[in-house]
């Protein structure tokens, strides 16, 4: 009876999807890796403070989902992302941090992270993303989706100019003048202009207006 039991958790434990946790506040991963192995489908085979140990893991160990934080020392979670996405091709990055700017969103889901929760989320959340990459689903935190769907939803190509465009985009993400002006390589008068431009076209007199009318253009 023992040994049938031993072998019957051997193999539910096989069954299970593989998910490496990346984080180097000790105390929360900890207890990331508690939650995940307190559920029926998932189980922690891997759990690390650093990118460079889980990358050695992973070069022998395939995870099928990874779990990672953005601010690590030595290599960030966002580099950390890219080299899995070469490293590990099948393995599924799903980032959690505390920042919520555009910026770290962005970047992460361009380094090829498949979804993006933030810190505050609750342990039946948590399950419920990793059950969501499991089943080919993008999870996101709310307010997480919310800013990648006001992103997304620009004013038009035919309101606006190419160049507008560009402007709009990086408006909306709460980038200054001089910001845009050093990203696009062009002088802080010539992104004054191309604002005051697009303030005319939609019709609004600030910043504030111009992100509401993006979040509520759809």
């Amino acid at each position: 009876m023992v040994l049938g039991f031993i072998l019957k958790e051997k193999l539910m434990s096989k069954m299970k999807t593989k998910v490496v946790v990346i984080e180097d506040n000790q105390s929360l991963l900890l207890s990331f890796k508690e939650i995940i192995n307190t559920s029926e489908e998932f189980t922690v085979t891997g759990a690390f403070s650093n990118c460079e140990d889980a990358l050695l893991y992973c070069k022998k160990n395939d995870p099928e989902i990874i779990l990672i934080d953005i601010k690590l020392p030595g290599i960030n979670g966002i580099e950390g992302v890219k080299r899995f996405q070469v490293q590990n091709p099948n393995a599924k990055s799903i980032v959690i941090s505390v920042y919520e700017d555009s910026d770290y969103i962005f970047d992460a889901l361009s380094a090829g992270a498949i979804g993006y929760l933030t810190k505050n989320t609750g342990p039946e959340e948590l399950i419920n993303a990793l059950k969501q990459i499991k089943n080919g689903g993008s999870p996101m935190s709310g307010n997480i989706a919310r800013k990648v769907i006001a992103y997304f939803q620009i004013p038009k190509q035919d309101e606006l100019t190419t160049r507008e465009n560009e402007v709009v985009k990086l408006l909306a993400k709460g980038k200054s003048y001089s910001t845009i002006a050093e990203e696009l390589c062009l002088s802080i008068n010539t992104i004054k202009t191309h604002t005051r431009n697009i303030y005319e076209k939609l019709h609004v007199s600030k910043k504030e207006e111009l992100i509401e009318k993006l979040n509520n253009k759809y």
